[in-house]
Formats: structure tokens, sequence, C-alpha cells
């Protein structure tokens, strides 16, 4: 297991300066490593061994993998709940006569692609969020993050801190407006990987976790088990072709569907997590909304440093623009507490003409 995951273990590397919050990485770390993970798990045969299996009579099975592999199964929804052993064979298996509708089940042999896809769509906002962060915030932290400074180092860093941010107030507006738009970009793709999730395994997605939590309080002997009407073990297959008499001959086969015993399993994980994340990230803009509000502002960069006087704090808030706040904010997570104390101290004597910085 160590050899399947061995090579993904970097996405959860944690960052040395960090440039975004948790809800950030819930989405390109967390999720991104999940859907990856299970992305190259599905393709592992030693666990599933072949991922379709087909019998027919009088045709090869070699070649009947394949052909329902490339085509498509498919079962009868009115029979998935008929009495296995007596009615049908199988949940969903049974001679219809062409009386019953057929449902096919077409995004077998896509499962590991398209989670691939959706792990990459996951990791787009902080891609742009990086490109255009720029590596400013670890430009500015420089070497105060560490506690253990020279005493000349950490003055001479600090000082030019202080006139940078002394300087440039008011110009980071789209700086913060930017990683403000991946948020909200993290956000929209979350619920667009439901809809196209929903979309992509036939339109049971959105109801599938509802419908699970449902079945489990249901009676066992009379439950109806919508992880096999989603992910059927055992379908059917109809391959023709020519007789020795040149009519057309059909041959239905079953087929067995090993690896549906995980995607029913990654797919309920799955509705239950990006419902939580979408549920998180929509009280993150929530929040994010609320930082426009100046008094809001005040008191988050209080709590970020508790060090700090609270004379400071407000001299310093009331000067800033919300651009001003982020980038102050983000330092504040990435220098040592101690030293940002005294960055504070020094800016707001800065801002308010007291102090010079050499």
């Amino acid at each position: 297991m160590y050899d399947v995951f061995g090579s993904i273990k970097s996405l959860l590397k944690i960052d040395s300066v960090s440039i975004d919050n948790n809800i950030f990485r819930l989405h390109y770390k967390a999720t991104m490593f999940c859907m990856v993970a299970f992305s190259i798990l599905v393709t592992q045969k030693q666990y599933f061994g072949d991922p379709i299996d087909c019998i027919v009579d009088k045709v090869p099975s070699g070649l009947m993998d394949t052909y329902c592999w490339i085509h498509s199964t498919f079962t009868i929804p009115a029979y998935m709940n008929a009495k296995v052993g007596e009615k049908v064979p199988h949940p969903g298996i049974a001679n219809d006569g062409g009386d019953h509708e057929v449902k096919y089940h077409k995004y077998y042999q896509w499962v590991t692609l398209v989670l691939y896809f959706q792990a990459m769509c996951f990791y787009i906002p902080r891609y742009l969020w990086k490109m255009w962060e720029g590596g400013k915030v670890k430009m500015l932290v420089m070497s105060l993050n560490s506690p253990i400074i020279d005493e000349d180092s950490k003055e001479d860093c600090k000082g030019m801190l202080v006139n940078y941010c002394s300087t440039n107030m008011h110009n980071h507006s789209v700086y913060a407006y930017k990683f403000f738009l991946c948020e909200l970009l993290n956000f929209v793709n979350v619920i667009g990987q439901i809809y196209f999730t929903d979309r992509f395994l036939g339109y049971e997605f959105t109801t599938y976790g509802t419908r699970v939590l449902s079945m489990s309080e249901d009676d066992p002997e009379n439950r109806s088990d919508p992880m096999n009407e989603v992910f059927p073990k055992v379908t059917k297959c109809s391959f023709h072709k020519y007789g020795s008499s040149g009519t057309v001959e059909t041959h239905d086969g079953l087929c067995v569907l090993p690896l549906n015993i995980f995607n029913e399993k990654i797919y309920i994980f799955l509705w239950f997590w990006f419902v939580f994340v979408a549920v998180i990230s929509g009280l993150g803009l929530v929040y994010r909304i609320a930082t426009f509000f100046q008094p809001f502002r005040q008191i988050l960069l209080r709590t970020r440093c508790r060090l700090a006087s609270q004379g400071d704090i407000e001299a310093v808030a009331r000067k800033c623009h919300i651009g001003d706040w982020f980038l102050l904010y983000q330092l504040a997570k990435n220098m040592d507490p101690l030293i940002y104390r005294e960055f504070i101290t020094e800016l707001s004597q800065k801002l308010q003409g007291k102090g010079h910085i050499n």
C-alpha cells in the first residue's frame, strides 16, 4: 500500500511560509490528495483483480470482457428489489423482454480519469493564487519567522518591513482581492464538482448520501440498497454476431464488476466530503464578507497579535484599508510573535509620526 501512495505523499507537505488559510488547504491539499489517491487505487489489479469479468456461451471470454468494457453494461431498475435466488439471479438482472426500462452504466471505465481530472480542478485556485502572490509574503518575512536571529539582522529586516508597509499603505487592495477571488473560485468549484459528479453517475449523486442514510434505518429484510442501484456488482451485456447461417445472433452475458465494491465507498465518502467542504467554504465566504468591516478587522488583528498594546493595534487598524490589513494578517501568520509585536509597535509609531526608522 505504501508503494501505491508513496508517490503522492508530497501533496500533504506543509509549506514553510503560509500564503492562504486552512479552508483553502481543504481544497488543494486534503481534497486533492483524496481524489488522486482514489484515482490511483482503483487501477491496482492486485487489490481488485480484473476490472470486468463476463461469462457468455459461444463467445471468447477475453473478447466479451473487452466489448462490454467499451460499450458499457446495463441493469433493469424494475428488478432491483426482486427476491434474489427466486425471481432474479442478481439485483437488476432479468430477461426483460423489452417491457422494462434498461439502465446503462457508462461511467465505469472512466472513474480513474474523472477522479484525476476533478483533483486538478481543486488545484486550479491554488495555482492562480500562487502565481498572483508571487512570493510577496516570503520576501517580506525574510528571516523574521525565526525566534533565534541576530539582533542586527532583526533590526535591519524589521526596519525594512516597517518602511515598506508605511510607504505602500493603501496599495495592496488588488493583492487582497485576488485572494478573495480564489476563495470564491474554491466555493464555485466544489459546488460545480457536486453537479458534475451527479451528471457523471447518471444523476444519482446528489441524493446518494441521503438515500444511503435513510436505507440504514430501514428493515434489513425489505430495504432497497441505493449502492446496488448506482454501483451494481453484476450487470448484463449483449453481444451480437453472425451465426452459421448468416443470421444475427444475440448473446447475453453476465458481467462482474469488482471495482464497484470500492467505487460505492469512494462516492459515499465524496458525497459527505463535498458537502462538508462546501459548507465550510460557504462559511468562509461569510467570514470574508465580515472582514470588509473595519471593527471586525481590528478584532482579528488583535487576536493575531495579543502581545502588542491595544493602542498600537487600533492605530494601525485605523490607517489600513482591507488590502493593507490582509497583508498584515498574512505576516502575522508567518512571523515570530515577539518580533511581530515589535513590528506592530514600530509601524504604529511610524504611521503616527512618533518614531523614526533607520
